[in-house]
C-alpha cells in the first residue's frame, strides 16, 4: 500500500508512543529531589511527571534541578520535589500531531509533555521524540516527492 504525501501530514503522537514506547517514570511531589535525580540518572531520562494517585500534578526536569536547586542553594537530600516541580504541566492527547507538538513547545518554552487519554497518562514524549518524528516526516515526504519525479 502507497500512503501520499498528504495522508502521511504528520506523525500522531500515538505513532510517537508506540515507537518510543509509553513507559512514564513518576514521582510524588513529597519525595526529595535527590530520590528524583537518582531515578533520573538510573532511567537514562531528563524528566520525571510528578503524580498524586497516578494524576499528574507537575513534572521535575534537569532543567528544575539546575533553576530551583543549585541556583537556590536547596539541599537535594532534604528539599522535596513538589517544592521545586512545574506545576499545572501542560499535557497533550495522543491525537495531535508532532508538527502541533513542536509549536506547543515552542510556544510554551517547554521540553516533555504528558500524553493524556481519558484523563489517564499514557504516555510523556521529549522535544527529542518531536524532532525526530518532525525528520521522519521530511524524509518520508523527501523519497515520495523523488519517486514521482523518477516516476517509480
Amino acid at each position: 500500500m502507497v500512503v501520499s504525501v498528504a495522508e502521511r501530514a504528520s506523525m500522531k503522537v500515538s505513532e510517537i508512543l508506540k515507537r518510543k514506547g509509553a513507559k512514564v517514570w513518576m514521582i510524588g511531589p513529597a519525595d526529595t529531589i535527590l530520590s528524583a535525580l537518582e531515578l533520573m540518572a538510573e532511567k537514562r531520562i531528563g524528566a520525571l511527571v510528578v503524580a498524586e494517585e497516578d494524576v499528574p500534578i507537575g513534572i521535575f526536569s534537569e532543567r528544575d534541578y539546575a533553576r530551583r536547586v543549585v541556583l537556590q542553594g536547596r539541599a537535594s537530600g532534604t528539599s522535596k520535589v513538589g517544592e521545586v516541580m512545574t506545576s499545572d504541566p501542560c499535557c497533550i492527547t495522543p491525537e495531535l500531531t508532532a508538527e502541533e507538538c513542536m509549536a506547543l513547545m515552542t510556544e510554551k518554552r517547554i521540553r516533555h509533555l504528558p500524553v493524556l487519554e481519558e484523563r489517564r497518562l499514557v504516555g510523556i514524549i521529549s522535544i527529542g521524540d518531536v524532532v525526530k518524528a518532525v525528520l521522519a516526516d521530511r524524509e518520508f515526504a523527501i523519497q515520495q516527492l523523488e519517486s514521482y519525479i523518477s516516476g517509480s
